[in-house]
């Protein structure tokens, strides 16, 4: 490891500058000999090489993604030219021509954050032996040296003997216990990170073996993290594990923003998509508009999550554009309008109260019974002429007026 940092020690001196700028701000307020001065100055190089390197990182992921891509090609040269290492080599490159990537463009941000990683262990292991390296003098070195986190002096090693470490003003318990439990979160991190990315941001339509590179890289990586940590400065485990935090914050951010195509996570995007656009009837952000964009210019490509996308904001009365813009579909404004107008003619009126309900009611019955009264006269006509027929006896007689019984002769009449 000593051998490698010292390949680096061109980039030593600015490492060491940045550390003593972010220590004279941190001292002033900690104190210039505590941990949290010198920790907290490497946890902000940190950040300040990641933040340079987000344009690298947006490279690797466009990168990547047009690998994942192009596995299915590269299975079919592979299997067609299986023979002829040649002829598989030219037309793999002549591939990655046409799509304007290589395998090295993934590993990008990795090899660019190389060197600041060597210089500063570099910078620690001169700590660490006693020696001035880069701007770091003789007084900045004896600050360095009492600086502690958590006990553990930050050019202590797990693997230093407790002469070495009696030297620093530190127990072997101590750095111990704080180097295992940092390779431990280190470890952590880094599985969590490419687990994420396994599990939601593949794209899971097709089977490669790039996601079986991926799955044995889930594995090996933090075996690797635990077998070189033993070995690492407490200052360099502080800088690794602060570099596995950011990488992992910075993976899920693009999880959630900008998924992978045919991903879970796309499909959860989409849904969380199809609801801001419904609510506010268009998209506002960059970053929505270039996902709108390539999902039209897909067409009949589309995997499920980007269909079922577009017909949800059909079915909205929505229309996305080929520039990335989503308006309202005038197809499906003229049949809303149709429809309204409908709805118009057959509207029902409007529902009474009880109080109108009751009193209708007893209209209602009043005039029933205003009209039995008018129809009875015009029924007794029928019913008598209906009684009135050959062969319905005193009956009929009763009904005529007449009285029933015998009837007495009628007296003569005087002449």
């Amino acid at each position: 490891m000593d051998t490698i940092a010292s390949l680096f020690s061109f980039i030593t001196t600015p490492v060491s500058w940045v550390i003593v700028q972010f220590h004279t701000v941190y001292g002033a307020i900690f104190g210039p000999d505590t941990g949290w001065a010198w920790g907290l100055s490497i946890v902000s190089l940190v950040i300040l090489i990641r933040i340079c390197l987000i344009p690298l990182f947006v490279k690797q992921i466009k990168a990547t993604r047009a690998m994942q891509t192009l596995q299915p090609e590269m299975k079919k040269i592979q299997e067609r030219y299986k023979n002829d290492k040649q002829r598989q080599s030219e037309e793999m490159m002549k591939l990655y021509k046409d799509a304007g990537t290589n395998p090295l463009s993934s590993c990008l941000p990795i090899l660019a954050q190389s060197p600041f990683f060597f210089a500063l262990y570099h910078v620690l292991n001169g700590i660490a032996s006693g020696d001035t390296i880069g701007v770091i003098n003789s007084s900045l070195l004896e600050s360095a040296r009492k600086a502690h986190i958590f006990g553990a002096p930050l050019a202590a090693k797990f693997r230093d003997s407790s002469s070495t470490i009696d030297a620093l003003g530190a127990s072997v318990t101590d750095v111990r216990v704080v180097t295992v439990v940092m390779i431990v979160l280190m470890s952590a991190s880094q599985f969590y990170t490419q687990r994420q990315l396994m599990t939601k941001n593949v794209d899971t339509t097709v089977k490669t073996p790039f996601m079986q590179q991926q799955k044995m890289l889930m594995y090996v990586f933090p075996i690797m993290f635990a077998f070189f940590g033993i070995n690492f400065p407490v200052g360099v485990l502080v800088y690794w594990l602060t570099t596995n935090v950011w990488t992992m914050g910075q993976q899920m951010y693009v999880i959630h923003n900008n998924p992978t195509p045919g991903s879970k996570a796309q499909g959860s995007y989409l849904e969380r998509l199809t609801k801001h656009v419904t609510q506010h009837g268009g998209t506002r952000r960059r970053g929505e508009k270039a996902i709108i964009k390539a999902i039209v210019a897909k067409g009949r490509d589309r995997n499920e999550a980007e269909r079922k996308f577009i017909n949800s904001l059909n079915k909205a009365g929505l229309a996305a554009q080929a520039d990335g813009t989503v308006v309202k579909s005038e197809t499906q404004a003229e049949a809303q309008t149709e429809e309204g107008a409908a709805a118009a003619k057959r509207q029902q009126p409007k529902r009474q109260s009880k109080s109108q309900r009751q009193s209708g009611v007893a209209k209602s019955e009043g005039a029933a019974m205003s009209l039995e009264k008018t129809d009875e006269p015009q029924d007794a006509e029928p019913a008598a002429k209906k009684t009135a027929q050959p062969g319905s006896g005193n009956r009929s007689k009763a009904q005529s007026g007449q009285r029933k019984g015998p009837q007495r002769p009628k007296s003569p009449s005087k002449k």
